[in-house]
């Protein structure tokens, strides 16, 4: 694994991405609101798992691409933090809001895991995300770059499980908040968008290890 500093960052920096509700966070409330707590904590167990297939992908490519050389991995991490501002930038110049509720038909706890799954499992923008953001928190002189990249991603997902269920769980008191202008108004964008672009320009001008 990474070194304490390096570990604590990438916590600290993904518990700030995971604050900020995105599409997935929105589905698992909506079922909370529709069903249930323990629909929308399905649901959110459902999205997580499918989250891990892009974990290991990440890990199985990026590990590939530092035992070809680790100049194209440095070149990775560039790209990573490039696109992490490209993400930001969008973000912040989006005319739409991030999130909206919608409702939603009834489904069994089964189906509901395996919706949030699938919905995982096939979002590009997902495995883009972990290709991009777990290189910038990975050195390659403290070990495996495979294993600390699967225990990253694990954290990660672990981290995203944690938040998620948390908002379902508050879903119900939180309701007002959820669906009213708070979400519907700028302040999210303008947040999640700073969010990327620091986190991305951080990743350009420390010149870690490559």
């Amino acid at each position: 694994m990474p070194n304490a500093t390096l570990l604590l960052g990438f916590i600290a920096a993904a518990l700030v991405v995971l604050i900020i509700p995105g599409p997935g966070v929105l589905y698992a409330v909506a079922r909370s609101l529709s069903q249930g707590r323990r629909a929308g904590l399905v649901s959110a167990l459902g999205l997580s798992t499918g989250a891990l297939v892009h974990v290991a992908a990440a890990a199985v490519g990026l590990s590939a691409i530092l035992l070809t050389s680790a100049t194209a991995f440095g070149i990775v991490k560039l790209l990573g933090a490039s696109y992490l501002i490209y993400l930001g930038l969008k973000t912040l110049f989006a005319r739409q809001p991030m999130v909206a509720m919608e409702a939603v038909a009834p489904h069994t706890l089964r189906r509901l895991f395996i919706d949030g799954a699938v919905i995982s499992v096939f979002n590009p923008k997902i495995a883009v995300f972990f290709l991009a953001f777990l290189p910038q928190f990975v050195d390659p002189t403290a070990g495996p770059v495979a294993a600390q990249l699967l225990g990253l991603g694990l954290i990660y997902v672990a981290l995203a499980l944690m938040t998620d269920g948390t908002y379902v769980l508050l879903a119900g008191g939180l309701r007002p908040w959820l669906g009213g202008r708070l979400l519907q108004g700028p302040m999210p964008r303008y947040v999640c968008g700073s969010l990327y672009i620091g986190l991305g320009v951080n990743t350009a001008l420390t010149g870690r290890q490559s």
